[in-house]
């Protein structure tokens, strides 16, 4: 298995604790979750629309409103996600006392924030 880090470096922290790309959450916010699952739904439903109007030859500025409506929604659940994953599995593997597995944290935690301001 080749596990890497959103930097694309090997991740071997990640492989050992069975997280990284390809695993599960080290634990998940009943009510985050949730709150995910209402807003994809509603982007879901957004991204029909869209469909419909660029279906329909709707005016292109209009089009372009709808589509940073969808992008903003989206950035508000990635929010969720990374307030998750700080809670839960970037707390674990930075109180692990393993340097290894800080380290990795810390290069996985920054390439997210890197992604996040594209």
């Amino acid at each position: 298995m080749n596990e890497r880090s959103v930097h694309g470096k090997r991740n071997s922290a990640a492989r050992k604790r069975e997280t990284g790309p390809g695993h599960k959450a080290m634990g998940v916010d009943p009510g985050l979750k949730e709150a995910n699952q209402k807003r994809l739904r509603r982007i879901e439903g957004q991204i029909r629309g869209l469909q419909k109007m660029v279906e329909e030859d709707r005016y292109c500025a209009d089009v372009i409103v709808q589509i940073v409506s969808v992008q903003e929604a989206l950035r508000g659940v990635a929010r969720n996600l990374m307030k998750n994953h700080l809670h839960h599995c970037a707390a674990m593997a930075i109180g692990s006392g393993k340097k290894e597995e800080t380290e990795a944290m810390y290069d996985e935690l920054l390439g997210l924030m890197e992604l996040q301001q594209r």
